[in-house]
């Protein structure tokens, strides 16, 4: 299981001479070297290279229910957890590629998909809306909104909808529940000093790791707004590493 994996992956880094702290980060200094990188306990630490893999957060409805029910129905990845959901009813709130994508790869496994859509259309590709239509277990609500998660207290058991042309509500019988409404990249602490585009993904010079600043690198979803997996992180991970290692390397006052 991935609990056990990261665990697994934390003792070789500590076999290996790594020194694990936990805290936050609330403040960088990347103006000159050594850098600074202060935690929410206000301690500072110095270092010659950093790597950014903070990743990025789902974009929530902001729904209570949908952190009562997160992980017992209620989900921001398709791709990760519509396995647990095979056979069954499920619900996907969103109307642009990404949620036409995760639709599609539902509709593989469930019985029934339900996209829930707030506007008259889909603002997807046309070749994404194309293969949608195509699909006869996902079913289009249009001018939909999610008013409630329902469940038993730790499973979704369906979901609340309103019809903002009709104001009618009714309820559909569901077991999952996906938001796919967009992300959103963990950088807000590194934007004085590292250059991003405009949602806040890092930008990196081609081909490489490396940021605006020497010795600053970034992998994982903090600069990855396409393919948001756990191998492509991980592989841009060793990538980081590897850049980093070079960097040290060519430090004049290291060996």
């Amino acid at each position: 299981m991935g609990a056990e994996m990261m665990e697994n992956f934390r003792k070789q880094a500590s076999g290996f001479g790594t020194d694990i702290r936990n805290g936050i980060i609330t403040h960088v200094d990347f103006s000159t070297a050594p850098y600074k990188v202060t935690t929410d306990e206000n301690v500072t630490i110095l270092c010659d290279s950093v790597i950014i893999s903070t990743g990025a957060s789902a974009k929530w409805l902001g729904l209570e229910s949908e952190m009562k029910y997160l992980g017992g129905g209620v989900s921001a990845c398709a791709t990760c957890d519509g396995f647990f959901f095979k056979g069954q009813d499920v619900a996907i709130v969103g109307a642009g590629d990404t949620a036409a994508e995760e639709a599609t790869h539902l509709a593989k496994l469930c019985r029934k998909v339900y996209m829930l859509v707030r506007k008259a259309e889909l603002w997807a590709s046309k070749a994404m809306v194309h293969k949608i239509n195509a699909t006869p277990n996902i079913e289009i609500r249009y001018h939909t909104e999610t008013q409630e998660i329902i469940g038993d207290g730790q499973l979704v058991t369906g979901v609340s909808i309103f019809n903002n042309m009709t104001n009618a509500t009714s309820v559909l019988d569901v077991s999952g529940f996906f938001v796919a409404i967009g992300h959103h990249p963990n950088t807000e602490v590194f934007k004085n000093w590292i250059t991003t585009d405009t949602e806040g993904y890092i930008i990196t010079l081609s081909g490489s790791t490396r940021t605006n600043i020497p010795g600053v690198f970034r992998c994982g979803d903090a600069q990855d707004r396409i393919y948001r997996q756990a191998v492509t992180a991980a592989g841009s991970g060793c990538m980081a590493a590897l850049d980093c290692e070079r960097f040290l390397l060519g430090i004049a006052h290291l060996p």
